[in-house]
């Protein structure tokens, strides 16, 4: 879901890049609300400025509960899980994009809820539609009435006008309208139903819990229930989850070669989560010992930046030798809602977050592994941070490519323009941040690191990697009206 009039997520986090939700739905168990809370809370990092649980229950039909911030501060008194009771519910949180502070509204937080002639539905979407705007505009000149700015809204309203004769048969007819990413989790009264597109750019999990039924972004939201994890949503493939059937599978779509986001591998997902079978922990130590291969340097240390790059930095160091260190200690307790930033405030910018172990960086050589470069400008206060505190040198090695293109299927990324990598090489991204050497993961590297140990293969990527090689696979029909240009017309 996207709606880019929306204010950066936090002040000081606008030079990461965020994926923009994650959803979780559970069928079968007492008091699904619950169940949904808990999962949400281990999806947080997904998103983390509101959150909504929508569930049924016979008696009092669907009840829904949408709030801006964290879920532990909303979904976790007695008195609020009690309006949301039923064995069947689904959840979303969100994070919101670029766009002027304050304009968040209550009404573009998920799950949405559609009334049908068949009966009520909710819907709560992780991704992107690159056609939004075309169906938008097709849907409202047919007489829909939006109430949201975001994309996922379409879903629902193409729902509505299809002549399907169930409910999963109306959601597969909308979703076969939509490009773009998605991964969606939907129920009726009495079905909890995921889909993921036809690359299946986006990640979605199937979970058993009891008697019951989980879907989930990540693994780690299974783990947080004490469901156990059964398999991966495929490319392209709905299931449809009711007490009498079980999991029902289909294939609605058109076969495609799949196309998951590598960034997920890099920095997206929990790094306790697995990802193709495969610990995405496992996949971050695996990059930055790539890393070290392709980008040695005489050091005295090697420091993560916390905490994104901690994996990555553990092996780097397991791979080079030289010695593991925090010498950046990460603030915990700086919640989002810290203070209101000043312009004196803002300039203290990473130190809120941020502080410097200087015992055991000064006189020091000092290696600092990131999981990316977007804007550049948390990098360069680092760098700053680091020298103050004595350090002899500093070294940046990033655990991802360069960043020279935006997402458009459910990241939150900057206009190109104001990508670091879109504008300089690397060396000039060096000057500019002012450390003694840069270096980059390549992408090649970052396909053998995720298992793909020949590297990429151009003629058929195996991950939707667009952020760094501007390949888009689906083309991004909204943007080009807009007037971007894809790589061949930007060289």
């Amino acid at each position: 879901m996207t709606d880019r009039r929306l204010p950066p997520a936090h002040p000081f986090d606008d030079d990461k890049l965020h994926e923009e939700c994650g959803v979780f739905g559970a069928i079968g168990v007492s008091n699904a609300a619950n169940f949904v809370a808990l999962g949400l809370h281990a999806l947080q990092h997904r998103g983390q400025e509101a959150g909504g649980i929508v569930t049924y229950s016979p008696d009092l039909g669907f009840q829904s509960d949408r709030r801006m911030g964290y879920v532990r501060d909303n979904f976790t008194s007695r008195e609020v899980m009690e309006k949301l009771p039923g064995t069947i519910g689904i959840g979303h949180v969100r994070y919101s994009t670029a766009g002027a502070k304050g304009q968040t509204a209550i009404r573009d937080v998920q799950p949405f809820f559609g009334e049908f002639s068949l009966g009520g539905a909710a819907i709560a979407h992780n991704g992107n539609l690159t056609n939004a705007a075309a169906l938008r505009r097709e849907l409202v000149e047919r007489g829909s009435i939006f109430q949201s700015s975001s994309d996922s809204e379409c879903i629902i309203h193409l729902m509505a006008r299809s002549m399907g004769r169930t409910i999963p048969d109306r959601m597969e007819d909308a979703l076969r309208k939509c490009e773009g990413a998605f991964s969606v989790v939907a129920m009726t009264r009495t079905k909890l139903l995921g889909c993921r597109d036809p690359l299946g750019m986006r990640p979605l999990v199937l979970g058993k819990v009891g008697d019951g039924w989980a879907l989930a972004s990540e693994t780690c939201a299974l783990d947080i229930i004490g469901a156990d994890f059964v398999r991966e949503i495929e490319p392209g493939e709905m299931v449809v989850i009711s007490a009498e059937k079980g999991v029902e599978s289909f294939f609605p779509f058109r076969a495609r070669a799949s196309r998951f986001c590598i960034f997920e591998h890099v920095y997206f997902s929990r790094p306790d989560s697995i990802i193709g079978g495969r610990s995405v922990y496992e996949t971050r130590e695996a990059i930055g010992r790539e890393l070290a291969k392709e980008a040695p340097v005489d050091a005295d240390i090697v420091c993560p930046v916390p905490d994104s790059g901690t994996p990555a930095a553990i092996g780097y160091s397991l791979q080079s030798g030289i010695p593991y260190a925090m010498g950046i200690i990460r603030n915990q307790y700086m919640g989002r809602t810290f203070i209101e930033p000043s312009e004196q405030i803002r300039n203290m910018g990473v130190r809120l977050k941020l502080n410097v172990n200087r015992a055991l960086v000064r006189g020091k050589r000092v290696i600092l592994v990131d999981d990316s470069v977007v804007r550049g400008t948390t990098s360069r206060k680092i760098k700053e941070m680091i020298l103050e505190a004595g350090a002899k040198e500093v070294h940046f090695r990033i655990a991802s490519p360069p960043t020279a293109w935006p997402c458009f299927y459910g990241v939150d990324t900057p206009e190109r323009g104001k990508l670091l990598a879109a504008t300089m090489n690397e060396e000039e991204m060096r000057e500019w941040i002012g450390v003694d050497s840069l270096k980059f993961i390549s992408l090649d590297g970052l396909y053998r690191a995720v298992g793909e140990l020949n590297g990429r293969d151009p003629m058929r990527p195996r991950y939707c990697d667009a952020c760094f090689s501007g390949d888009y696979p689906v083309a991004p029909a909204d943007m080009l009206e807009q007037g971007f240009k894809m790589k061949s017309e930007a060289a």
